[in-house]
């Protein structure tokens, strides 16, 4: 395999490819294993355009249902074409700014689909149907590597899309999911084990494995478990080896304080000091700030809330690491985008001239 049949792009590098090609009305192939978040991510670009993604599982189409039928008019004594409904019609397009047609699975379509669907995806029609101006494609699929059901695709095909093929980024991945409410405690977790974000091995026998989609089933799952089922739980997303690990993690993590308690200032120092229970505790106060922000500025006591973030300032910086001072300050400032006054906050100048020019270059 040459280098460049290798190159890889992380989910945000592949964000601006696609926003790119869509401007070009390119349609755009993302490769990759299972549960990295190729089908998120269209979803994603589509509600940042304000638009509506239309998703068409092909494995689940038959050749007509991209051509449509044919039937006899009796008016016209000729054989016309019934177009397809499930494609995006012309009065549907109008209603939107943009339509992502997302064809996930293509490649494990039969291939007699993947034949019908050659003119759509390069012509922008099919028989009667075309396209309407503003809709675009991304198509997503799994690689032959990955052990999956997958046809290879044919040249003629392939090379009609724009190919990238994506891997998975810790950094993306945060961002992600800080923006997502992901459990801090599978944050934590993660931001001290990055390796164990993602562990797929096509040779593995396990059925369970960790990406980033069975970390989220372990976030969704997590606090309403039964203390005694939690092992069994997370090991039946992610595998039994990282599922005690995690259980590891939450024995320390339990005996973090509560967020509320350290923003209010009743809490104002650290005991346990076990990294991922920490990184855990860094992400729920970030939390916190931010929930507490929207619910207090609604009752009109900003106030109140500037002192807690005061109270949030001096915490980290008399607990954390600097690596740890960084990661919760950033996820404040850069994705929460929190409206911190500085003229109201009394540590927030000696948070600044120790961390500012760090938390620039993060």
């Amino acid at each position: 395999m040459s280098a460049t049949d290798a190159r890889t792009v992380k989910l945000s590098e592949a964000r601006s490819l696609i926003l790119h090609a869509f401007n070009h009305k390119r349609p755009v192939f993302l490769w990759g294993p299972p549960g990295i978040g190729k089908s998120d991510l269209a979803q994603q670009i589509t509600d940042s355009l304000t638009g509506l993604l239309i998703d068409v599982r092909l494995p689940l189409w038959e050749p007509t249902d991209i051509k449509g039928i044919p039937f006899f008019n009796s008016k016209t004594k000729k054989m016309e074409w019934a177009p397809p409904t499930e494609l995006p019609s012309a009065e549907l397009a109008k209603k939107w700014p943009i339509i992502v047609l997302l064809l996930d699975e293509l490649n494990s379509a039969p291939p007699s689909v993947q034949a019908a669907a050659y003119q759509l995806i390069l012509n922008r029609k099919v028989g009667t149907y075309s396209l309407p101006e503003n809709v675009v494609i991304v198509a997503c699929g799994n690689r032959e590597t990955d052990k999956g059901v997958t046809y290879r695709m044919p040249k003629p095909l392939a090379n009609r899309f724009f190919h990238m093929e994506v891997r998975v980024d810790y950094e993306d991945w945060l961002d992600w999911a800080t923006n997502n409410d992901i459990n801090p405690d599978v944050v934590g977790y993660i931001t001290v084990n990055k390796q164990d974000l993602y562990d797929f091995d096509p040779a593995a026998d396990g059925h369970s494995f960790a990406t980033p989609r069975s970390w989220t089933f372990v976030s969704d799952m997590l606090p309403d478990v039964p203390e005694d089922l939690l092992t069994d739980m997370v090991a039946g997303c992610v595998g039994e080896g990282l599922a005690i690990k995690f259980k590891n993690h939450m024995k320390v993590a339990g005996k973090m304080p509560d967020p509320t308690q350290v923003l209010s200032g009743k809490v104002k120092e650290l005991k346990v000091k076990e990294v991922s229970a920490m990184y855990a505790l860094a992400t729920s106060l970030c939390y916190e700030l931010k929930d507490s922000f929207e619910k207090l500025t609604k009752k009109d006591n900003r106030p109140k809330w500037d002192k807690y973030a005061d109270n949030f300032f001096r915490f980290i910086m008399d607990n954390f690491e600097p690596e740890m001072v960084i990661m919760a300050s950033r996820l404040a400032i850069k994705n929460y985008n929190l409206p911190f006054n500085h003229r109201k906050l009394k540590n927030f100048g000696e948070f600044f001239e120790r961390y500012g020019k760090l938390i620039q270059k993060a």
